[in-house]
């Protein structure tokens, strides 16, 4: 697994806390001291507890699991669908809905709703005045803010990946409810004895925030990775397809058409021209 260093740790902004006011005393074994009123968090702490998280979420993933990201806030909503899509897993983006994991029957209604509503709206002969297509397509983008990141899931996530501990407290305690596990980061405001994994550090900067979903990708590739090569699959042979040689037919007939296709010199001076005499006009 990639090494995440102290120095990356400190670059990204981890250490920065909340104002000393604003803190949970369950923080204080993560916290290192204060300045300027803003408390510091032990970064030594930190990367011992995002290995351990990782090592955990690598596990899960060769293990064929399903791993939920969760970053409902506006400086996470874009880099939690690309973490979650390159590692071929699930997120929610937008909201929180009551009940989705510990009412998935209901969510599931409603994630065929949607899959009808789309089908509907492909159909080439669909029947409908202009205002009812436009409330059907707001009714269809409505419902994939909501779900469109768990329309493939086909059950309850078997890891929680939460940024924000206190923002989306809904789904850790619905995981909580149903024996998930749940990694999280935790803010010298948060309460870390919610997390089965918790990870201190700054929940707030787009740095941090990158690069713990950057982690965490990396961590579950690696994990799928693994799981396959233990199944006995060969992950080099997938990663580099074997590409069958071009037979000298085929070298024969592309050489010709690079030799079609090769341009006059006489255009060339005539192209050289033209590109002269604009620049000379524009200026």
């Amino acid at each position: 697994m990639r090494e995440i260093s102290i120095r990356n740790l400190l670059e990204a902004g981890v250490h920065f806390g909340h104002q000393t006011r604003r803190w949970d005393p369950k923080m204080s074994q993560y916290i290192y001291g204060s300045k300027d009123k803003i408390h510091i968090i032990n970064l030594d702490r930190t990367c011992v507890m995002l290995k351990e998280a990782l090592q955990f979420a690598a596990e899960v993933a060769a293990g064929g699991g399903r791993i939920l990201f969760v970053g409902t806030k506006r400086q996470a909503r874009d880099r939690v669908v690309e973490a979650a899509v390159r590692c071929g897993q699930y997120y929610v983006n937008h909201r929180w809905l009551g009940g989705m994991l510990t009412n998935w029957k209901t969510i599931s209604q409603s994630i065929k709703k949607l899959e009808a509503l789309e089908k509907k709206l492909q159909d080439p002969d669909i029947s409908l005045k202009k205002k009812e297509i436009l409330n059907l397509q707001r009714s269809v983008q409505k419902l994939n803010r909501a779900l469109g990141g768990v329309r493939n899931m086909g059950g309850v996530p078997s890891l929680l990946f939460v940024l924000d501990v206190i923002l989306d407290k809904t789904a850790v305690q619905e995981a909580q409810v149903l024996g998930i596990p749940v990694i999280g980061i935790c803010d010298t405001n948060s309460d870390p004895s919610l997390v089965d994994y918790p990870i201190p550090g700054n929940d707030d900067s787009l740095k941090a925030i990158d690069l713990y979903c950057s982690a965490m990708e990396n961590a579950i590739i690696e994990g799928i990775q693994s799981g396959l090569a233990s199944a006995g699959v060969d992950v080099v042979a997938l990663e580099n397809p074997v590409i069958e040689e071009e037979s000298a037919t085929d070298q024969e007939l592309d050489s010709e058409k690079s030799v079609e296709k090769e341009p006059s010199p006489v255009l060339e001076a005539d192209s050289k021209e033209m590109i002269d005499e604009k620049e000379n006009f524009t200026e």
